[in-house]
């Protein structure tokens, strides 16, 4: 019988920096072959969007898909996990929290690949559910991270994110830009984050538009850069506007963009001198569900956690 799991079971089961290691597992099952992706796919709906993305995991013996639903402004979302042995499924999962963790947890791969050897300090521009993960996965990824400080429009929303956070409030976007590692956790259509706030040497996570008409960086970002790298370039030439239009302008070339994967199993060189502008595009992608879907499966049955159906 298939078990189910409640966002409040999700969240009793693992905090992000439990997921960085589900995830960087995921990222190096990726680089051996194991793993193979479909990429989202929306569609229209009254009021919203219907969105599916899949993969499968070999290793893992199983496979999955997320699908969920934006209408008016509401989002919901499920993950179903299949076994591969048999067929059988073997969990349907509310999967709000399990976005959150493994979204957090890619960027806290990515910083502790691909950030200076010295990164002391964090910056985000955006404050809301997603800014959380991203913050506590990279902190546990990047132990020497000391300092976070962060900005977003509402003055109200910047102030109980700090407090609830550990984070100091910046007067500006400025201010958030000028640290080592520099993550865009926002809804914004237009670029939010200026190459030429950057101080040398940083890494910047870029999480927040996946939509090819929408853009959180700047072009002078991605012409700083002297690596740039994403989840999935298949999945990137649908959704990253970030590095749509670059390519599009002649500022960047998709065989200058490498996916994290190759990084994490060491077949590409992400920093070659501390002083480089690295970008990480992130957009999500189905195999990091599955990956922490399987393990919030293994979690729940040592303990006892959720129902079957």
């Amino acid at each position: 019988m298939p078990l189910y799991l409640t966002e409040d079971d999700v969240g009793s089961l693992a905090e992000p920096a439990d997921a960085v290691p589900v995830i960087e597992a995921c990222f190096r099952r990726m680089a051996a072959g194991a793993v193979e992706v479909m990429p989202r796919r929306r569609f229209a709906i009254d009021g919203g969007a219907f969105a599916v993305m899949a993969a499968v995991d070999h290793d893992l013996s199983v496979a999955g898909l997320k699908s969920y639903t934006v209408v008016d402004g509401e989002l919901a979302f499920v993950v179903c996990l299949f076994e591969l042995e048999g067929g059988t499924l073997q969990a349907v999962i509310e999967a709000d929290r399990l976005g959150w963790l493994r979204t957090g947890a890619a960027s806290g791969v990515a910083a502790a690949h691909l950030a200076a050897p010295d990164a002391a300090s964090i910056g985000l521009i955006g404050c809301g559910w997603q800014a959380s993960s991203q913050l506590a996965a990279i902190r546990a990824a990047v132990p020497g991270i000391e300092r976070a400080v962060a900005w977003c429009r509402s003055p109200e929303r910047l102030a109980a994110f700090c407090e609830s956070n550990g984070a100091v409030p910046a007067d500006g976007p400025q201010e958030a830009a000028a640290c080592d590692v520099v993550v865009t956790a926002t809804t914004s259509k237009d670029p939010v984050l200026r190459g030429d706030w950057l101080r040398d040497g940083v890494l910047v996570c870029a999480i927040g538009a996946n939509d090819p008409r929408a853009r959180e960086l700047d072009a002078q970002v991605i012409t700083r850069a002297a690596f740039v790298c994403c989840d999935s370039i298949e999945d990137a030439k649908l959704e990253s506007g970030d590095l749509i239009d670059p390519v599009a302008a002649g500022q960047l070339d998709w065989l200058e963009v490498h996916e994290l994967h190759e990084v994490v199993a060491g077949d590409v060189s992400g920093r070659q001198r501390d002083g480089d502008v690295v970008v990480f595009k992130s957009n999500g992608i189905a195999a990091w569900d599955v990956a922490m879907g399987h393990e919030l499966v293994r979690r729940a049955k040592e303990r006892g956690v959720g129902r079957t159906l």
